[in-house]
């Protein structure tokens, strides 16, 4: 009987080690998805940040009349202010 109440004891303090080497295992998974979710975000957001600041950048310089040029693949673009065309005489 008291080999049996101590085996007994083992098998379950065998169990609960695996048990909380379970749980932790499946805690880091979690921690490190909502990590990674994380730092997805913020690039995403640092990257709507950086193109919004290059449109409004390209806004103000065209609004000053000054030609604007844009460098698209191989092709550039001069964009300027529709205000600052004179209308045809």
């Amino acid at each position: 009987m008291a080999s049996s109440n101590k085996n007994l004891k083992i098998f379950a303090m065998v169990v609960a080690v695996l048990l909380i080497c379970a749980v932790g295992y499946i805690g880091y998974g979690f921690y490190a998805q909502a990590k990674v979710q994380k730092e997805i975000s913020v690039f995403q957001q640092g990257a709507q940040y950086g193109y919004e600041q290059g449109i409004i950048q390209v806004a103000q310089q065209a609004a000053t009349c000054q030609q604007v040029p844009l460098n698209i693949g191989n092709e550039t673009v001069n964009v300027i202010g529709v205000d600052c065309l004179s209308a045809p005489a």
